[in-house]
């Protein structure tokens, strides 16, 4: 295994307060529109309207700019996905466990296990770790996020439409199948890939647009995120903990794992995946909740924790990755 996960010149001999002085603008930024939200100075109406902004426009434009310049063959690493999906997997299958061992129906054990592994690697992880650790994590980023939003985006939908239906049948798969291809960021990371397999240059007119929309991306789904957290609220806290738990620290030991003792990943992709692995619940596991009506008061909790106890965990697992 190689001295240092991270490349020598950007982390080597960082100890914690560097590294979570790297992380602190983008928290900060979270707790400037969790202050603006709290503060009724940005509406909850305003909030949604800022995260459909930042998820159809420029989270897109900056996915399609990242991944029209990389092929294929780079991003796909078979051994990479075995590693995240198996470990991940193992995470979701306890967290399902334990719900079911409360007397949890399946549709809130299937809520539960989605937020005992799904991060924030859309609005947070991308920006974050990509700035943080450079474009070589645009590849292990992007694999992480395919197999979220494929594998276990699907998976919910499932799970809890099957509970319901109390079976299997095609009009459950159409709405996975639809909810996979209007989703903008499987959009545009397939539109993306496609581009570069043409080969064809971005314009360079094109390619300012999507710099200068890309660009939008970090700092405003930060602060939607911060100004979603505002409306959310702490309750089942002891639940919400457990979740929180799992998602921040479960969840990266299992994927830690996987990546550095069962599957041989490189040393560099491993270390972006268990940082990825330890990011906060995602703000879409709320949505989905909400949308069937399954415990989205116990979602919004684990979100809130784990979104502020991040701060420390995640600066704890980035020194942990470079130390390697």
């Amino acid at each position: 295994m190689h001295d240092c996960v991270f490349p020598a010149h950007r982390l080597r001999g960082q100890d914690m307060l560097d590294i979570l002085l790297q992380t602190l603008p983008f928290f900060a930024l979270i707790g400037l529109g969790y202050w603006a939200g709290s503060t009724g100075f940005f509406s909850e109406e305003a909030t949604v309207y800022l995260t459909k902004f930042v998820f159809y426009f420029a989270l897109s434009a900056m996915l399609f700019r990242f991944s029209a310049n990389l092929s294929l063959a780079e991003v796909l690493d078979w051994t990479f996905v075995g590693a995240y999906l198996s470990a991940t997997m193992v995470v979701y299958l306890f967290a399902t466990l334990v719900a079911i061992l409360r007397s949890r129906p399946v549709d809130e054990a299937a809520v539960e296990a989605q937020c005992a592994v799904i991060g924030n690697v859309g609005f947070l992880g991308v920006p974050m770790l990509v700035l943080l650790l450079g474009q070589e994590a645009v590849g292990p980023v992007l694999l992480v996020l395919a197999v979220d939003l494929i594998v276990f985006g699907s998976l919910i939908v499932i799970l809890i439409t099957g509970s319901r239906d109390g079976r299997m049948s095609f009009r459950i798969f159409r709405t996975v199948g639809l909810g996979l291809v209007r989703n903008p960021m499987i959009v545009s990371i397939s539109l993306g890939l496609a581009w570069s397999a043409l080969s064809w240059p971005i314009p360079k007119p094109v390619n300012e647009f999507l710099s200068l929309l890309g660009a939008a991306a970090t700092p405003g789904a930060l602060f939607a995120i911060g100004a979603s957290l505002a409306s959310k609220s702490a309750e089942r806290l002891s639940v919400a903990i457990w979740l929180s738990t799992s998602k921040l620290v479960l969840h990266p030991i299992a994927v830690a794992v996987a990546a550095l003792l069962i599957f041989p990943v490189e040393p560099y992709a491993a270390g972006v995946m268990i940082t990825a692995a330890a990011l906060p619940v995602a703000g879409n596991v709320f949505i989905l909740a909400q949308h069937y009506g399954v415990a989205p008061q116990r979602v919004s909790a684990a979100i809130l924790i784990s979104t502020a106890v991040s701060v420390v965990t995640v600066t704890a697992v980035v020194a942990y990755v470079n130390s390697l």
